[in-house]
């Protein structure tokens, strides 16, 4: 039996107070969510029986996925429905030990589908309360720009942003595809230097699906404070120093990297050498339910696949509580329970 700090790995991990700092609402929705949802709006693309769900999931690459992504998303159509996937958020990652979620919510998605910005804002509202409430979990926001919704998704990100932002706001992100950035790079760089100024914290994907270019344009042109992904960063001896030297953390989502074709198996993810190269690496989930996974998977595969070890899997739970934007006095006290359960009693 595989063992950590005296006890079964599924212990330890278990034990272990955790953070998500990379993980997507509307992929977070479960199964069982996602099937009602279908059945509520059976005009929608999704299927409604859990067999052809699964075989929906199987993501031919990117593309696909991101397909199959909007599918889902097209059925999110009030204010109730946005407030059950935040509440079923914080159900699932209360039950993995997670203390706190900085939660990727893409609003214009939202707002296309027919919800007003300031119906979107309060259903965030309400739902991260009574999470804190029924689960005891913290929820904080990142509003996303999905590069597919062109220039017009950029500035209606960046107004709800600033103009009916949710009271958990505390990051402005870019996710899509990193190919079809280009055409709009004027408009996204103009966004992220008035969310900055206003307050709000710089965590763009980049390297997911491309070369280490896109992790250095998000750090010179974007002002990156992390990075979402980030795996193709191991390719760029420079880049890895400047990431390192700069101490800019990884949101790194092994699961994820395989299911999307990124990656072509979890023994193969570069995550081992960016360890090795002694960059800020975080273990997160990503759209956990659509790729089969869970966060406390994904620090399990730390040990089972990666060999990791106590001190080793502490300390990338560590580097996620110091990569988020949980207040200090926060951070300290979940920094001492981490400590707490390596050094035992």
């Amino acid at each position: 039996m595989l063992t950590v700090a005296g006890m079964a790995i599924e212990s330890f991990v278990a034990a272990l107070p955790k953070v998500e700092l990379h993980v997507h609402l509307v992929g977070s929705a479960s199964v069982p969510t996602v099937l009602e949802l279908a059945a509520r709006y059976p005009d929608g693309p999704v299927p409604t029986g859990a067999a052809e769900l699964a075989e929906f999931y199987r993501f031919r690459d990117f593309a696909h996925f991101a397909e199959v992504y909007m599918a889902v998303s097209s059925l999110i159509r009030d204010q109730q429905d946005l407030a059950s996937l935040v509440l079923g958020v914080a159900r699932d990652l209360s039950a993995q030990n997670a203390r706190y979620v900085e939660l990727t919510v893409t609003p214009y998605t939202h707002v296309l589908e027919g919800i007003p910005m300031r119906a979107v804002t309060e259903a965030l509202d309400v739902s991260a309360r009574q999470a804190r409430e029924r689960y005891g979990i913290d929820i904080a926001y990142i509003f996303d720009i999905a590069a597919e919704q062109g220039v017009e998704g950029v500035k209606g990100t960046l107004e709800h942003a600033l103009d009916h932002p949710p009271e958990r706001l505390v990051g402005f992100g870019l996710g899509g595809s990193e190919q079809r950035r280009a055409p709009h790079m004027d408009a996204i760089r103009d966004a992220f230097r008035a969310a900055v100024a206003a307050g709000l914290h710089s965590v763009p994907h980049a390297g997911e699906m491309s070369g280490p270019e896109t992790i250095w344009a998000a750090v010179r042109e974007l002002g990156a404070e992390r990075i979402g992904h980030g795996i193709s960063a191991v390719r760029d001896p420079g880049l890895v120093a400047h990431l390192r030297e700069a101490a800019i953390p990884l949101e790194v989502c092994p699961t994820s990297n395989v299911r999307t074709g990124q990656v072509a198996a979890i023994e193969e993810h570069p995550l081992p050498a960016m360890l090795a190269a002694g960059l800020v690496v975080t273990v997160n989930s990503d759209d956990p339910p659509m790729f089969g996974t869970t966060l406390t998977r994904e620090y399990l595969a730390l040990a089972q696949v990666f060999g990791l070890g106590a001190a080793e899997i502490a300390g990338i739970a560590r580097n996620a509580v110091r990569a988020s934007f949980l207040p200090e006095q926060g951070k300290a006290a979940l920094l001492a329970e981490i400590d707490a359960l390596v050094t035992g009693p």
